[in-house]
């Protein structure tokens, strides 16, 4: 019999496409084989360096000659970019994933307190409380779509208790505005639904803002507008920050518990192992996180000036982007990496990046992650994919992972 030569890479790489949302991993163990870099192209049309390999994410991620905000980038990358029009760039992209210290330090610093894994911890049973409230709401016995019934809800719940959203405004939250993320070209046919989508959402950052200056509390949005109040920051920085939190902590979570699930359903015998042992949870989500992360890709980072990375030249504003599914999957890190493994250990996986951008919101997504996986395996006996694994309708997002909707089976509601 012949063995078929695997077909050369072109350059670039095209990362898009149904088959490549559905299933990366095979693409990515191909450019990881050829090397640690690679030019890819996007739907946008944006060329990038794409990183592959664990050592050079990793170095990547701690790497103080990448910057992250938007003004390193060329007029090559601007003209393909899709990057928000004018005047919501300036107003809602100056938050931390687009800054470089001093100012992301500054930053950062006003927002880390309240992710702390001690406060993370002591919040923990309102976390349950809220989805065993979304739990009750499902239909008795299935099927159940578990994007609309759950997914889409519970981690905006959370999020709401952290970080001191009032209740009916939180209620109020259009979960459509978080596709502002997913940005539009300028002649693209959803461009105006994109703006929008724009205007709706900076309209109710303003409303959380004025009601935080009105009943001034002790949370992170009282504590942020009064650090617009005295100077700490602009108007368009604290707009920004609460932006971020909105959406970085809303859609990846839901998008992750998806892709968690989807790989439980895939693998049912470590499905009903942790269904069965809840000491398991916790190295669990850790294999889960790596195993098919939510944050496929990272965001932009930029060199100021032509700069070698891992032997390839790569010139001054060209964005690099690291691959952190594709770091998590890398045979020199981690043993059969290809097989869902919930005893892995130890586990120093990239799902929340490394370095200075590291997720500051990395405790409270491994909470959610556990009592949202938790609650689910326990109250819905049975529960399976109710589709064809080939019928699951992944989302066409550029960066991150996860499906429109998770139709499921379970033999009735506990």
């Amino acid at each position: 019999m012949t063995v078929q030569e695997p077909q050369p890479l072109t350059d670039p790489v095209p990362l898009m496409g149904c088959p490549y949302k559905a299933d990366p991993y095979p693409l990515y163990e191909r450019m990881r084989d050829a090397g640690p870099v690679h030019r890819v192209l996007f739907p946008s049309g944006v060329r990038a360096w794409l990183v592959t390999g664990y050592d050079a994410a990793h170095a990547a991620l701690n790497d103080d000659r990448l910057g992250k905000n938007h003004d390193r980038g060329n007029d090559g990358w601007r003209e393909r970019a899709s990057i928000m029009p004018e005047p919501q760039h300036s107003q809602l992209q100056v938050h931390l994933l687009h800054q470089d210290p001093p100012k992301h330090t500054h930053m950062r610093r006003l927002v880390t307190d309240a992710f702390t894994p001690r406060r993370v911890e002591a919040l923990t049973p309102r976390f349950q409380e809220l989805a065993d409230a979304l739990v009750d709401a499902l239909p008795e016995h299935g099927p159940a779509d578990l994007v609309a019934g759950f997914a889409a809800h519970f981690p905006f719940r959370v999020l709401a208790e952290v970080i001191g959203l009032p209740m009916e405004l939180a209620a109020r939250f259009d979960r459509d505005w978080g596709k502002v993320v997913q940005p539009v070209g300028p002649t693209d046919p959803g461009r105006p639904r994109y703006e929008a989508r724009l205007h709706g959402l900076q309209s109710y950052i303003a409303e959380v803002v004025a009601h935080k200056r009105e009943h001034g509390d002790g949370d992170l949005l009282g504590r942020l507008v009064a650090a617009r109040d005295q100077g700490e920051l602009s108007q368009e920085e604290l707009d920004s920050i609460i932006f971020q939190l909105l959406v970085a902590g809303q859609e990846p979570v839901t998008n992750q518990i998806t892709t968690a699930l989807i790989a439980l359903f895939r693998h049912p015998e470590q499905l009903a192992r942790l269904r069965d042992d809840a000491a398991l949870m916790p190295r669990a989500v850790e294999e889960l996180l790596r195993y098919d992360s939510a944050f496929e890709l990272t965001t932009w980072r930029f060199f100021d000036q032509d700069s070698d990375l891992y032997g390839t030249q790569v010139p001054a504003g060209d964005s690099v982007i690291v691959s952190l599914c594709a770091a998590n999957r890398d045979p020199r890190r981690f043993p059969d990496p290809d097989t869902l493994d919930l005893d892995r250990s130890p586990n120093p996986h990239l799902a929340f990046g490394h370095g200075i951008h590291f997720c500051p919101g990395a405790a409270l997504a491994r909470a959610e992650l556990r009592v949202a996986l938790g609650t689910l395996l326990a109250r819905l006996p049975g529960l399976h994919l109710a589709v064809g694994d080939e019928d699951l309708d992944w989302i066409p997002a550029v960066l991150g992972r996860g499906t429109h909707r998770l139709p499921v089976g379970y033999d009735r509601r506990l």
